[in-house]
């Protein structure tokens, strides 16, 4: 088998390449910088150049799906340019995509594409499956449905989509974590707000293997990448001190100074959305880290 990954060298990427290899599944991998070309027989480089429309064709040849993960990243300050990013940058490389393979002979049969839980509405209350009708107002949630709207055109191709609804994730190596972990490991961590807006974790090790799960049994449709247990954001604060066995003397940080710090970016903290990992179960596949403990454990 061979796959065609963008954003092959991204925090989740390369922990999806590497479970490629193990696997004996080739990798052809989309860059646009040409000095990081790789021409092995299991990883193979291809140039492309998305805002130009530019793309190498050959990274197509061969290939059985397409595991499409590229997209500027939502942690830097949104600034009206960069929200623009946001946007161009995953709907342009999809249009790109699905222009080259509607362009040119190849066998691919499946498009499994990250997406994000950004798409469901704020909530405290609120418990989300893949069933959920419902789009959050936000900028994240207008993303979202664009983003997959556009991954949907590959059915048109006869291409099973399968799209995966990325939570937050936890990894030692970037992401979300090192981030929370910092101010704590200073001495100077606080819950967010009230602290009690869920935040649906996944640890990057279950995340991976989703998409390889996804992929080996051709499953088809909107999953969940996020871990069965959800925890609010006071409870993920608290674990992270205790396992760094740093105390938590601050008050919770009021969501108007972050907004000051971060500007609109701020959400990405307070927005409360627990999700259900149940559909990818229910399909057989078993997670490694259940719980918060046992992934901050093996983090930390």
């Amino acid at each position: 088998m061979r796959v065609l990954i963008t954003g092959a060298t991204g925090l989740i990427g390369s922990d999806i390449v590497k479970n490629c290899h193990a696997k004996g599944i080739a990798v052809n991998y989309l860059t646009t910088s040409k000095s990081k070309i790789e021409n092995n027989s299991n990883y193979q480089g291809f140039y492309w150049n998305p805002t130009n429309a530019e793309i190498d064709a050959d990274c197509i040849k061969d290939v059985d799906a397409i595991i499409h993960l590229v997209g500027a990243s939502i942690s830097k300050r949104w600034t009206k340019a960069h929200k623009q990013a946001i946007i161009n940058s995953r709907l342009e490389t999809t249009a790109l995509l699905h222009a080259t393979v509607k362009n040119n002979p190849n066998s691919i049969k499946q498009i499994i594409s990250a997406s994000a839980i950004g798409y469901y509405p704020d909530s405290l209350t609120n418990y989300y499956s893949e069933e959920e009708k419902q789009i959050s107002n936000s900028f994240l949630g207008r993303v979202v449905q664009e983003w997959e709207q556009v991954i949907d055109t590959f059915n048109t191709l006869n291409i099973t989509v399968s799209k995966i609804r990325i939570g937050v994730v936890f990894s030692e190596k970037g992401g979300a974590f090192p981030e929370l972990a910092k101010p704590i490991k200073f001495g100077a961590g606080a819950a967010m707000g009230t602290g009690k807006q869920w935040m649906s974790w996944i640890h990057l090790e279950d995340l991976a293997a989703i998409f390889l799960y996804v992929l080996e049994h051709k499953l088809e449709g909107v999953y969940n990448g996020v871990a069965p247990n959800p925890a609010i954001n006071q409870t993920i604060t608290k674990s992270i001190a205790k396992h760094l066995k740093k105390p938590l003397i601050l008050p919770n940080i009021p969501k108007f100074a972050m907004k000051l710090v971060l500007g609109q970016m701020h959400i990405i903290l307070f927005e409360s959305q627990r999700v259900s990992s149940k559909k990818i179960e229910q399909s057989g596949f078993n997670f490694k880290f259940v719980n918060l403990d046992a992934a901050l454990e093996e983090l930390v």
